[in-house]
């Protein structure tokens, strides 16, 4: 391959230490707590002697933090510097912002994301925290099956059910009692979504929390959605289509904003 040949080409070969390095971190994100240099090594089946090499240098351009005793790792400040400047430099994060403002306040400060799909997975890029006591737990970056979300269900469904079978981890993992497991089940809410355009999260993440999603049409297949996740002792079935009806009107007014469709 020539050095100037289109990046991401079919065929590509990835470089064996740079994809090491990559797994390392990635493998750090995913912990809530600092790893030993045998746990990462026996995660990722990296040679002990390799593994040690990586984190020094990552330690050394301190992409990795190493605690006290030398034993135990977890991502560094670059890491956070890093993921700062994706949500500063993101074309979509920067157009849907006012929107979430507009929501927030047009609901009376209930909580507002927005996510993306990345994988099986969805993942929270910016959101509008509830002004209420009682309110759904989310952080920026955090990863949940999209099957268990109204933001990748709504996401699921603009892709057709051969499409998901592909996308999802089979089997689908339970997060509440009333997350969707079963296939034919999660395929009956795909094409529900598509009928009335919105996707709803039934207790299915968070016991207590009902969401609302619409997809956005901010790429072709949709790769990002807006919601509001609300207490459902809070929720009458008037407030739940007020909610509905401005999602709808948030996803018309970021479609018609000049930044939209990347």
């Amino acid at each position: 391959m020539s050095d100037d040949s289109p990046v991401g080409g079919n065929g590509f070969q990835p470089v064996k230490s740079a994809d090491r390095t990559l797994d390392v971190l990635e493998a750090l994100a995913a912990s809530t707590s600092r790893v030993s240099l045998a746990d990462l090594a026996r995660e990722l089946d990296i040679p002990k002697s390799s593994l040690h090499g990586i984190l020094r240098t990552l330690v050394q351009r301190r992409w990795v933090d190493v605690d006290a005793t030398g034993l135990r790792f977890g991502l560094g400040l670059r890491a956070l510097l890093i993921g700062a400047s994706f949500i500063d430099s993101d074309d979509v994060i920067t157009q849907v912002g006012p929107v979430l403002d507009w929501l927030s306040a047009e609901s009376a400060g209930e909580a507002v994301h927005l996510g993306r799909l990345d994988g099986p997975d969805v993942i929270y890029l910016a959101k509008r925290e509830s002004r209420h006591a009682l309110r759904m737990f989310s952080a920026i970056g955090r990863r949940l099956p999209a099957h268990a979300t109204a933001l990748g269900k709504s996401l699921l469904a603009q892709r057709t059910d051969e499409e998901v079978a592909d996308i999802v981890r089979w089997p689908l993992a339970r997060l509440t009692e009333s997350t969707i497991t079963d296939r034919r089940k999660l395929f009956d809410e795909l094409a529900t979504i598509r009928e009335t355009g919105y996707a709803i999260d039934n207790e299915e993440n968070a016991g207590g929390i009902r969401c609302f999603a619409v997809s956005l049409t901010t790429s072709t297949p949709a790769q990002d959605a807006i919601s509001f996740s609300v207490p459902i002792f809070r929720l009458e079935r008037a407030q739940e289509d007020h909610l509905v009806t401005l999602l709808d009107e948030a996803r018309r007014r970021i479609s018609l904003s000049p930044a939209s469709g990347r």
